[in-house]
């Protein structure tokens, strides 16, 4: 039941601490002293995590329950709100509101809510590490070219070339946005275009010859550990969806009858809802797989397809597919877990002819259509499952060590 007013202000202390539920995790403790307090019980990422809203009367149950759908939005957009509470704690406290590391972390609070998890703590890290020690208590409008150059010629120095231009882009951002709210009147960024080493070109790991194609899925299907880590496998090829976006799947998200995985936006690197037309290969792999992982688990644990191995309130860890290739032989620079994105692209458009437009789309990349606008999660459905479909008799083929032969004849439009 809801809390009301009443229950709230005529709650009386105990010996020990009382917990009074009100909804979406929200809660109020009082304590054996009188002290009452508003709580958020949330979890992000397979965590619990517990939040301090205030403490009542200064905030009342209504401004209490404000708080918790804001930070439940914050939620839904793949945020962290703890994590975002300390960045804006940090952007407003001990800092000069002019100072370089001020304005990043105000510039950061607000480009992370549209950015996945991984992306922001990348971005976030990195400023900690190497450039909020040398620039961060520096006013951003006094900030000259050579200064920030020396900063990024630190990181290169240690032979992190690609650290130091995401680096200097990220910085160029902040300076930007540092004119834009008036706290500085020029970007020295865009001064240092090309002043640092190029980044070498270095490509995912990916096997896209057909025969070779063929004897890795041989050698998935006779893969001898976890058998639900040979699933992933063997689905990885058919979907051929990022690594994060696999093994985070949840059984509410597949309809095997339908024959389709719907994908939420707040784990998609593009944040929209993406669709993935299953072949009928994929169905039998996902029922039988069912049969272990797709029992209702307890409330509040993501009903994960590919659960951990150590505990199934989190899912498989990312380094499983690739710690699964290596022990099939596979060295991290013939193939890893995201190869399978670029072998599908590769064959489909080389060998199978597939229009290009199907192919990015299906790997929810930003494509628009002639008009410029976005294609939305069901654009071009039945052309992408007659697609998903001949792209899994296809990879049957070559794993039978078929010698298969394009149906070039009778091309997707």
């Amino acid at each position: 039941m809801p809390l009301t007013h009443t229950t709230v202000r005529n709650v009386k202390p105990a010996d020990k601490s009382i917990t009074l539920f009100d909804g979406g995790g929200l809660f109020l403790l009082v304590s054996p002293t009188g002290g009452k307090w508003w709580r958020l019980k949330y979890r992000y990422e397979g965590k619990g995590k517990l939040l301090s809203l205030g403490t009542y009367p200064a905030v009342t149950l209504k401004q209490a329950r404000t708080k918790r759908d804001a930070l439940r939005a914050q939620l839904a957009a793949g945020v962290d709100p703890g994590q975002m509470r300390k960045t804006m704690k940090a952007a407003q406290g001990g800092l000069n509101a002019d100072s370089f590391e001020a304005v990043a972390r105000e510039w950061f609070a607000k480009q992370s809510l549209t950015w996945a998890e991984g992306h922001s703590s990348k971005i976030i890290r990195r400023l900690e590490m190497d450039v909020f020690p040398y620039l961060g208590k520096r006013p951003i409008g006094r900030i000259m070219a050579p200064e920030l150059l020396t900063v990024l010629r630190r990181i290169e120095s240690r032979g992190a070339i690609d650290t130091a231009h995401r680096a200097h882009q990220n910085c160029g951002q902040i300076f930007r946005y540092g004119i834009a709210t008036g706290r500085c009147e020029r970007n020295p960024a865009a001064d240092l275009r090309g002043a640092l080493s190029p980044v070498k070109e270095n490509h995912l790991a990916a096997i896209t010859e057909p025969k070779a194609v063929g004897e890795l899925l041989r050698a998935i299907d006779g893969y001898q550990g976890s058998y639900v880590t040979k699933c992933a496998l063997q689905l990885a090829p058919l979907v051929f969806v990022r690594p994060g976006e696999l093994r985070k799947a949840e059984w509410p998200e597949i309809d095997l009858d339908a024959a389709t995985w719907s994908i939420p936006g707040n784990r998609m690197k593009t944040k929209q809802p993406h669709l993935v037309p299953l072949a009928t290969q994929a169905v039998a792999i996902l029922r039988d797989l069912q049969l272990l992982t797709g029992s209702p688990k307890r409330d509040g644990i993501p009903d994960y397809v590919f659960p951990g191995l150590r505990t199934i309130a989190r899912p498989m860890s990312e380094n499983t597919v690739n710690g699964a290739l290596r022990r099939l032989s596979y060295a991290g620079n013939e193939m890893c877990g995201h190869g399978f994105r670029a072998m599908a692209r590769t064959i489909l458009d080389e060998e199978l002819h597939v229009p290009p437009h199907l192919i990015e789309h299906q790997l929810a990349h930003n494509v628009r259509d002639p008009l410029g606008r976005a294609y939305n999660r069901t654009s071009h459905l039945p052309e992408r499952q007659k697609m998903m479909q001949r792209w899994a008799d296809y990879l049957e083929g070559l794993a039978a060590g078929a010698n298969v032969v394009p149906l070039r004849a009778v091309p997707i439009q």
